[in-house]
């Protein structure tokens, strides 16, 4: 393995690291569980700083590194939903929302143009706000005193987030969709 392929190496192993982690959360040993979620998002800062800081960026990781974000919240969320430890409509909305980005980019990606970008700060804040939650609500079960208070309040911010963001990626991205329609229709027009 070469050196600008640590970070994707390490995207590997936070998707291989969902399992274990869904595991303990859904037995109730949520300090084993909380212990490996922090590893796994200590470890996309990692990925994330390696690759921009050396630039070990590759198209394989572009695709894995949100893949592993994606995997790691989604299954934590439905677990965690499953349990009983945070609202149904909750995931649902979450769920909702990354489908509805994903169906949007393969649309744009097949009828405008290839879909290629950065994603905009209100989904990386988004995924922040997400992870923030699920260490709160787990360490919540008994293993530190977090006023309910608290855990409500970044239930809203996650509620906030996901809806921003997924309302950005409809104006931007269509909005993008919008102009090079209309630019391909005039400049059919005046050949």
């Amino acid at each position: 393995m070469k050196k600008k392929d640590i970070p994707n190496a390490i995207s590997m192993m936070r998707i291989i690291l969902v399992i274990p982690i869904v595991y303990f959360l859904l037995r109730g040993q949520y300090n084993v569980s909380l212990i490996l979620f922090l590893v796994a998002g200590l470890s996309d800062a990692l990925d994330g700083f390696l690759a921009k800081r050396y630039q070990w960026v590759s198209r394989l990781g572009s695709f894995l590194d949100p893949l592993a974000d994606k995997l790691l919240l989604l299954s934590c969320f439905t677990a965690c939903a499953y349990l009983e430890l945070m609202p149904l409509w909750l995931l649902v909305l979450v769920i909702s929302r990354d489908l509805f980005v994903a169906m949007g980019a393969f649309l744009y990606h097949y009828f405008i143009e290839g879909f290629k970008g950065d994603p905009p700060f209100s989904s990386k804040l988004n995924t922040l706000v997400q992870i923030v939650y699920l260490l709160m609500l787990i360490s919540s079960q008994g293993l530190i005193l977090i006023p309910l208070s608290w855990v409500e309040l970044v239930l809203y911010a996650v509620l906030a987030t996901t809806s921003v963001s997924g309302l950005e990626y409809v104006w931007v991205w269509g909005m993008r969709a919008w102009n090079i329609r209309e630019k391909r229709r005039y400049d059919h027009q005046h050949k």
